[in-house]
């Protein structure tokens, strides 16, 4: 079968792994098909990585993928995961895992539009991911349509596609991302902490649709080369 005409098969996943067990954990087992998550965090927090992770765990279990990145070219993201223990050359290979680098920032007003455009080509896959939505964000003037594009993207999500949107929180007010949050089945916010005498990464897990634990949990992580995502202890809960 040529993969690039394949579609989604007759049983729908229930959940989207990281196939890391602690952050499964934490996200209540996983995120759950169809849901719209958001990814936040300041510039280095990890936000690509743990979305890296998620795309790979999806992977793992079978599942399609498409990844629009204004982070990455094709060729940087695949090694840019190579590194980190998380090969997915055969799946770009074998047509499972498409990638597009996108140059939101050059397409000023029209980003957000185009990039819609484009999400809607994208029902018959498991999981898309957006990689990031900032610099389509920071050249709309108004709420308006960014609110628009959340409530599609929610109506993309329910044919039964999971999106994954991550976004520089710290580039956006309050007025704006409070409601974006309040749109999203699932929020995963991604912080760089003081912890004793190091910088840590911090994961809070401030909601997943159907979450029956983990909720509200703050756990610390590193990002380990041949390793990926290890989540470690800290030593309180920072809010």
């Amino acid at each position: 079968m040529n993969p690039e005409n394949s579609r989604r098969p007759r049983t729908t996943p229930n959940v989207i792994s990281s196939h890391n067990m602690e952050l499964d954990s934490k996200m209540g087992g996983g995120l759950p098909a169809g849901s719209l998550t958001l990814i936040e965090g300041g510039s280095g927090a990890g936000k690509s990585v743990l979305a890296q992770q998620i795309l790979w765990g999806a992977l793992q279990d079978g599942f399609t993928s498409t990844t629009f990145t204004s982070e990455n070219t094709v060729t940087s993201l695949v090694s840019q995961m190579q590194k980190l223990d998380l090969d997915i050359l055969d799946y770009v290979l074998l047509g499972k895992c498409r990638i597009y680098p996108m140059a939101l920032a050059k397409l000023g007003a029209v980003a957000l539009p185009t990039l819609l455009s484009v999400l809607k080509q994208q029902t018959h896959r498991h999981l898309v991911i957006v990689d990031s939505l900032t610099s389509a964000i920071i050249h709309t003037t108004e709420n308006a349509p960014i609110l628009a594009f959340f409530e599609q993207c929610q109506r993309l999500c329910a044919s039964g596609v999971s999106l994954i949107v991550t976004l520089h929180a710290q580039g956006v007010s309050d007025d704006l991302l409070n409601p974006i949050r309040s749109m999203c089945d699932a929020v995963l916010k991604l912080r760089v902490e003081q912890d004793g005498n190091r910088m840590m990464k911090t994961l809070e897990v401030s909601k997943v649709r159907g979450a029956g634990s983990g909720t509200g949990a703050i756990v610390g992580f590193d990002v380990e080369p041949g390793w990926g995502m290890r989540v470690i202890p800290i030593s309180k809960a920072r809010g």
